[in-house]
């Protein structure tokens, strides 16, 4: 099978807000008064954390389809835990992204353990939202003037 690929595009609209297109959607991002933000919106993290959840669900409801459940609904609790110090300037000994992650899927209707258990490997394996926060990814980053120069 051929890659998909998916891509936003966006632009700042201040230091802390960030206005994105995602196919025919707008995402805005915002940071909490706490952080110097608006409160305008989710911030990026709350983001990563709603996107895992979102797969979970996609992926969770395709595999039980596939292994013959009815999870009759799920709902899914996602907490991170994130130390702001390197993000902020603080230090830069610790990683500036989420420490740990813990996630609860908690289905709808009572199912077997050894079917959940099933189910839970299935679905952690085949999450692409959950390979990309569990393994390496490589990422490219680098500064574009093109943008600039046409203005």
């Amino acid at each position: 099978m051929s890659l998909l690929t998916f891509s936003i595009k966006g632009r700042s609209e201040n230091a802390t807000k960030f206005v994105a297109q995602a196919r025919q959607f707008e995402l805005i991002v915002d940071e909490p008064a706490s952080l110097g933000g608006n409160d305008e919106a989710a911030n990026p993290v709350e983001y990563v954390l709603a996107g895992y959840a979102g797969c979970l669900n996609v992926v969770g409801h395709l595999v039980a389809k596939e292994q013959g459940l009815d999870l009759g609904g799920l709902e899914i609790d996602i907490e991170g835990d994130l130390d702001p110090a390197k993000f902020l300037g603080h230090s830069r000994l610790d990683r500036s992204g989420f420490q740990a992650i813990a996630v609860r899927l908690i289905p709808g209707n009572q199912l077997p353990k050894a079917k959940l258990d099933a189910w839970l490997r299935e679905v952690s394996d085949r999450c692409p939202v959950s390979d990309n926060l569990s393994s390496e990814t490589p990422v490219e980053l680098f500064v574009s003037t093109a943008a600039y120069a046409r203005a």
